[in-house]
């Protein structure tokens, strides 16, 4: 091959943004070529639609493949430059006038292969350097994968930690005002009390800020190291084949160690905070819900921001909803046009449910069954995700960061005061209260459970 044309070939084998031989290469949409780990280095602060970095059309990121033909013919460019280094007069034994073809590993050292056996060396490991350094740079590259997929973990968790803490203070003053106007219907002499609970409520509220900003900051401090080492196992795969195997232990070693305390999303959780005489007030409402057994829906999932999730209720006991069987939802027979009125379900020790109260012709529109997307629903749902339950209302949808509650929950709707209220039975206390609901003429009890 003349010099030109192997120029053409060793060009067209080079990444555009790094310079060097491809390391598991890619092709994007425009037909243009980089090594992954460039465009994800490259594009890790850009918003979805990014561009090339040859024609700058735009382009969507996505998990890319890797070329296997392209990724071949750079490791074949890779060894032809290790031929030409190994044929040089400095890669020649003085003693053995034999090229060093032998990698040792203890000295860090090239060798020829009669010296690789001397008394010297015997005793140490030995590997053609041909093949190991591809092996040693194949082995780096799942580590960079790994590493990759962990920086990415961490900063979807400090986005997540961003958010609670963007909107932290907002919700407390939330469960304040909903703690106001739920005292507001008990006893005078009950004014104590209520300030305790206040107070305990700003204090949890000021320590789970501060939580949550040392959480970022740890986030965020990860997430640099994160990203330097493995530019680091970036910059280490482009390395000539001989200084690779020589820095290759303690590169690998580095890059697991990283890994080894990664820092965990704060799970926020304020306290429960019994209300004295709840119960006692919402018994003189309460009423029997049956199910609408006609407006059974068994292919209803709930997700969108809340994910994935089949979502059911068991038919065969009105009084008593829990997810024993199936994937289904059911509306209450009952409709309401006035009045308050206060019902119980036991969800036991499950995850996976919702229930609340919605408007009558949510019933009759089946058009879409995304019902964190529907107007007019006013619920209390709980769904397991990472090993937590995360509980939230509707209209709008809100995170609750209390206790999950177990056992028997109730629903208080108060049609005039246009409010909808969820109380943990067990522990008489207020889970949230939906102010300010915007009711059609008619409601009714709606129930989803699952035990997915």
């Amino acid at each position: 091959m003349n010099s030109r044309l192997l120029q053409v070939f060793q060009k067209e084998l080079t990444c555009p943004i790094c310079m060097k031989y491809f390391l598991d290469p890619v092709t994007i949409d425009c037909g243009h070529s980089f090594c992954r780990s460039c465009l994800y280095l490259s594009w890790q602060d850009s918003p979805v639609h990014a561009h090339c970095f040859e024609c700058m059309s735009a382009t969507q990121q996505r998990n890319f493949k890797t070329d296997i033909r392209m990724k071949k013919m750079a490791s074949l460019a890779r060894r032809d430059s290790l031929w030409q280094f190994l044929s040089s007069e400095e890669q020649m034994c003085g003693t053995h006038k034999e090229t060093k073809k032998m990698f040792c590993e203890v000295d860090k050292s090239l060798l020829c292969s009669l010296c690789s056996k001397s008394q010297e060396h015997q005793a140490h490991r030995h590997c053609p350097i041909e093949g190991a350094a591809e092996e040693q740079r194949e082995k780096l590259l799942k580590k960079m994968h790994f590493l990759w997929e962990k920086a990415c973990e961490n900063h979807r968790n400090l986005n997540i930690e961003a958010i609670k803490m963007r909107s932290w203070e907002g919700y407390v003053n939330l469960r304040k005002e909903a703690i106001r106007a739920e005292y507001q219907k008990m006893p005078v002499f009950l004014h104590e009390e209520e300030q305790l609970h206040l107070e305990r409520l700003q204090r949890e509220g000021q320590d789970i800020f501060q939580q949550l900003h040392e959480s970022g900051a740890s986030m965020s401090h990860k997430s640099w190291i994160l990203r330097g080492v493995y530019k680091e196992l970036k910059e280490t795969c482009h390395k000539l084949d001989v200084e690779l195997l020589q820095v290759y232990g303690d590169i690998s070693r580095r890059s697991e160690s990283v890994l080894l305390d990664m820092p965990q999303p704060v799970n926020p959780e304020l306290s429960a905070g019994s209300i004295t005489g709840l119960m006692d007030r919402l018994s003189c409402f309460q009423v029997n819900i049956t199910l609408d057994r006609e407006g059974a829906n068994s292919h209803i999932v709930l997700h969108g921001e809340l994910r994935n999730m089949s979502v059911g209720c068991n038919p065969e006991d009105a009084a008593c909803v829990t997810p024993r069987s199936g994937c289904f939802l059911a509306w209450g027979a009952q409709t309401f046009t006035s009045g308050k009125f206060y019902w119980e379900v036991d969800v036991g020790n499950f995850w996976n449910w919702a229930f609340g109260v919605c408007n009558d012709y949510w019933m009759k529109d089946r058009r879409n069954d995304n019902i964190d997307e529907k107007e007019g629903l006013f619920l209390l749902g709980c769904v397991k995700e990472d090993g937590h339950c995360l509980l939230f209302t509707t209209s709008p949808l809100i995170f609750q960061y209390v206790p999950r509650p177990t056992g028997r929950i109730g629903v208080f709707l108060d049609y005039e005061g246009r409010t909808v209220s969820f109380v943990d039975v067990a522990q008489s206390s207020l889970i949230y209260s939906i102010p300010s609901c915007t009711f059609s003429p008619q409601l009714r009890p709606i129930f989803c459970c699952s035990h997915f």
